[in-house]
């Protein structure tokens, strides 16, 4: 029988708090397991600041709280940090609109992909966003965005853009390991390396591939793909193929 955890206490059994709108200061309920709430007045959102639980490194996590629970905080967790990343993303690349709105394609598909393939979304989610920083300092260093220079150059630059919102150092470092792999297919044996991978794929073969050619692209998706849920959303997006 697991101890009981007063950590935990407010995920296994929630209960309704009180905070103030960030915008117009009306009164606004969340329960203790939620992280966001929006306000019916101004429909501005209230978003928990992001802080470490025994959730986060108990390794009896899942069984003290139940996996749909656990489940649930993990991406509650990451939806927190996909804001404040998007943030910082958009700082670093400034004018630079069409690789933000690659990120945010990529991870659209990411979080499809983490629905129906499982993953952690602490790991698919930052590396999802952050998985083509390496793009900027390739250019500038040697005019190029080849594939190898964003593995080589991006994993630092992400590193340093995790620490302020309190990440793990072991998450960090599996994150960094997708970025600095992600044009290298297999190189990592992970779920979560295929889904971002496999995301960066349905995005890329809209803006690289000439999808028109059905057989050449029936080819590619064939080859590329790892996961059956990236192959079976890849078939209905570029061949018009239902599952």
């Amino acid at each position: 029988m697991l101890f009981e955890c007063s950590g935990s206490e407010k995920i296994k059994r929630p209960v309704p708090e009180t905070v103030k709108c960030p915008s117009c200061a009306e009164e606004l309920e969340i329960w203790s397991d939620e992280t966001q709430v929006r306000c019916p007045a101004c429909q501005a959102v209230y978003s928990r600041t992001i802080t470490a639980t025994c959730l986060d490194w108990c390794k009896f996590a899942q069984d003290c709280v139940g996996k749909a629970r656990f489940s649930n905080y993990s991406k509650n967790k990451a939806m927190l940090l996909k804001e404040k990343l998007f943030k910082a993303l958009e700082e670093y690349f400034g004018s630079d609109i069409k690789r933000i709105k690659h990120a945010k394609k990529v991870l659209a598909f990411s979080e499809e992909l983490l629905i129906k393939e499982g993953g952690d979304w602490n790991i698919v989610v930052p590396a999802s966003i952050l998985h083509d920083v390496g793009i900027k300092p390739a250019e500038q260093a040697y005019g190029s965005s080849a594939g190898h220079l964003q593995e080589k150059l991006g994993p630092e630059i992400a590193r340093q853009m995790l620490k302020p919102y309190g990440v793990k150092k072991e998450d960090i470092e599996q994150i960094c390991q997708i970025i600095g792999h992600h044009h290298s297919p297999g190189a990592l044996d992970s779920r979560n390396f295929e889904i971002v991978c496999d995301a960066d794929w349905l995005v890329n073969l809209n803006e690289e591939v000439d999808t028109k050619d059905r057989e050449k692209t029936a080819a590619i998706i064939e080859k590329v793909f790892v996961t059956k849920s990236a192959k079976e959303i890849a078939k209905k997006i570029y061949l018009k193929i239902s599952q």
